[in-house]
Parts: C-alpha cells; sequence; structure tokens
C-alpha cells in the first residue's frame, strides 16, 4: 500500500438516539458521532409510521385526482 494516501482509520464513539454508546472503528473526522435518527427511532423499523397532512395536500391531491378523472370522462363522452 502506498504511504500517505489513507485516511486515519481510528476508534470512535457512536450516540445512539436513545443515549447508549458503543465503540467502533471508522474514517469519521471526530472522535465521536451521534445520529439523528437509527434503528430504534426509524420508523420504518419501529412500524409507527404516520401520515402527516401538511396544510391539506391529501386533499388538495384528491380534488385535483378528481378534476382529471372529470376531464377524461368529459372527453371520453364527446367523442
Amino acid at each position: 500500500m502506498k504511504k500517505g494516501i489513507h485516511p486515519a482509520y481510528k476508534t470512535i464513539d457512536i450516540v445512539m438516539t436513545d443515549g447508549s454508546t458503543y465503540k467502533t472503528r471508522s474514517c469519521y473526522k471526530g472522535d465521536r458521532m451521534v445520529l439523528e435518527i437509527d434503528s430504534k427511532s426509524h420508523p420504518f423499523y419501529t412500524g409507527r409510521q404516520m401520515l402527516v397532512d401538511t396544510a391539506g395536500r391529501v386533499d388538495r391531491f384528491k380534488k385535483r385526482m378528481e378534476k382529471t378523472k372529470a376531464v377524461r370522462d368529459a372527453k371520453a363522452s364527446g367523442k
């Protein structure tokens, strides 16, 4: 291996979202990596997925789809 071209591979602490920590080896620049999301808090792993309807986005989408369907039906009956 060539010398001087490889990143530093060192032991770091990983801090999970629940506060638990463990040590691993990594090329991460810091000595400590704090995770914002992990398998203990991600909805895919926990099964607690929530649908957030921000500012009526779902309702706007449904209205747009109804309008599109009405236009299609009008074209189909007009031909």
